[in-house]
């Protein structure tokens, strides 16, 4: 389990350029330029793992070029297909399902109304294909009705009960233990070598952070995901803020870089996406005027522990971006190849 990894591991944090002690608190930022050098075990000697080595050698090393001061370390990942799995639908939808599905059974009138409606009828039916044939927006439209209506605090623990009793149907595991552990082992040697780790996805913001922390040893504050309006509540025993159906900002894309410069105000030198989706995140860090940047995409190629696809899936769909890859020599990941592990033990 990833929560395994992360108690083994423990955390570190950024504060200065300054040597200091290797101990830190929960932000999971390293401390110094002088922290132990952790091993990535998971990834297979080569190629690969020696250009992220490599690279993070150069620019914490004070003598070098490519030095790159703390404060300037940012590390942006993208979470779906680049941190956990993404097949045989995003998780987010499987829980946007569950939603559906209770709250039509608690509100018969809601669920007449839905079976009349698309993309609500597929989502009663289970008629995926009627769903990925809706797209975004279908997704979008059901998001924004199953997850409104209540406030961001009962809305994580929505989140935090349905990790604790759902499994993924291929397998039988809890979906926040199918996570990568090659990824879980570079997100922790970035931050031993001085890097603040960002999660940048266009999964519901909300919705990541109620497990990003105690999975990534990623913090609340440093996970950028599409969002809904919320409102202020002070009509009760204390104020909440209310979660609208109403979209507020939609992480992808485009949406990726203007939220990374609204929310962080860096550019990030170092991205990981594995999709299209990621593509402007990754050009965005590419283009950094000041420090020499590291991008690197996930290629699903694994059928036998993972699944393999690229340009045709409806899911993840990597395309345009690899194009793009191979045209600016951004470091491409082969999971078959490269990756000794896939998950946690």
């Amino acid at each position: 389990m990833a929560l395994a990894f992360l108690t083994v591991c423990g955390f570190f944090t950024a504060c200065s350029d300054a040597p200091l002690s290797t101990t830190g608190d929960s932000a999971g930022h390293a401390e110094s330029d002088t922290a132990p050098r952790l091993g990535l075990d998971s990834w297979r000697d080569g190629e690969v793992k020696n250009a992220i080595q490599n690279y993070i050698a150069s620019v914490t090393d004070l003598n070098s070029e490519h030095y790159i001061p703390k404060k300037a370390r940012i590390a942006v990942f993208d979470n779906d297909g680049t941190l956990w799995s993404e097949q045989p639908m995003y998780f987010q939808l499987f829980f946007v399902l569950k939603r559906v599905k209770s709250m039509a059974e608690a509100d018969p009138e809601l669920k007449e109304k839905w079976l009349q409606e698309q993309p609500f009828k597929a989502a009663l039916e289970g008629d995926m294909q009627s769903l990925q044939v809706g797209g975004e927006q279908a997704l979008i439209k059901l998001l924004m009705q199953t997850h409104a209506g209540m406030s961001e605090t009962e809305f994580r623990q929505e989140v935090k009960s349905w990790l604790q009793s759902a499994e993924h149907p291929r397998f039988k595991r809890r979906f926040d233990s199918l996570v990568y552990q090659p990824m879980l082992e570079l997100l922790f040697y970035l931050r031993a070598n001085g890097f603040k780790t960002y999660i940048v996805s266009g999964g519901g913001v909300q919705f990541m952070r109620a497990f990003a922390e105690e999975v990534y040893g990623i913090e609340p504050q440093y996970v950028i995901g599409s969002s809904l309006k919320t409102h202020w509540d002070d009509s009760g025993a204390e104020p909440v803020l209310i979660r609208d159906a109403e979209l507020a900002h939609y992480n992808d894309k485009q949406g990726k870089p203007v939220a990374i410069n609204h929310i962080i105000g860096r550019r990030p030198v170092f991205a990981f996406g594995n999709s299209d989706g990621d593509l402007q995140m990754l050009q965005w860090t590419d283009a950094n005027p000041e420090y020499l940047s590291f991008q690197a995409l996930v290629h699903h190629t694994d059928s036998e522990r993972e699944w393999a696809y690229d340009r045709h899936s409806n899911i993840g769909r990597l395309d345009q971006a690899w194009d793009q890859a191979r045209t600016k020599a951004w470091t491409l990941v082969d999971m078959k190849h490269d990756w000794l592990q896939v998950y946690p033990e």
